[in-house]
């Protein structure tokens, strides 16, 4: 999941190479942090957060093949 959430990330920035996925395992939960340039930010979250919720979606369907609890959070 993390390789996945870092690999659509470099394809939707501008500098790909500061791309950076932190995974987080709590209380049986897996919290992936998704840190980008500050320039790119607006990139990965989109109008009114559309682009961000679609990675959340498509990170959320791999957990549930998995059967793990996923969540996605985009730190600035």
């Amino acid at each position: 999941m993390k390789e996945l959430l870092a690999y659509v990330a470099q394809n939707l920035v501008e500098h790909p190479d500061q791309v950076e996925v932190r995974q987080i395992d709590c209380d049986g939960e897996v919290v992936l942090e998704l840190r980008v340039a500050p320039e790119d930010m607006g990139k990965v979250i989109g109008r009114q957060g559309r682009i961000a919720k679609e990675i959340r979606a498509i990170v959320r369907s791999l957990a549930q093949r998995k059967n793990t609890r996923v969540s996605v959070e985009i730190v600035d």
